[in-house]
């Protein structure tokens, strides 16, 4: 892992289909919106992509901590934008401030924290669990 700067920004951009909704995802009685899960999930695609640059080969950055509020409810059509700027680098654990906004307004904000891990020994630890 090369250094990473504190500020380093990242994107992900997702457009609401049937599929990402509450009612689809979760549970049918739920309202037809954006499900929080999948709101996380672009959280979380943005922060990877606002370190991807500074990861070496064999290396990724997994999720380990999601703190964030769904603030706004989000239709089917809409697409949802989700930043995520580097707050904190602390050996291989990453902090970040994130958030979500559809067209209309910020639908989500909060904090997420991703640790950089080398692929190859993370196979064999899950090789390992797998004949446990």
């Amino acid at each position: 892992m090369r250094p990473i700067p504190l500020g380093a920004k990242g994107t992900f951009t997702l457009h609401v289909t049937p599929a990402h909704l509450a009612n689809q995802f979760k549970d049918a009685m739920l309202p037809q919106v954006f499900a929080t899960p999948m709101m996380i999930l672009a959280m979380e695609n943005a922060a990877l992509n606002a370190v991807r640059a500074y990861l070496d080969p064999g290396e990724s950055a997994v999720g380990t901590k999601v703190d964030v509020r769904h603030l706004a409810a989000t239709p089917v059509g809409h697409q949802v934008t989700a930043k995520a700027e580097v707050t904190a680098v602390e050996g291989r654990r990453i902090a970040f401030n994130v958030s979500a906004r559809d067209e209309t307004e910020e639908i989500g904000s909060g904090t997420h924290e991703r640790m950089v891990v080398d692929m190859r020994r993370l196979s064999e630890r899950l090789a390992a669990k797998r004949k446990a």
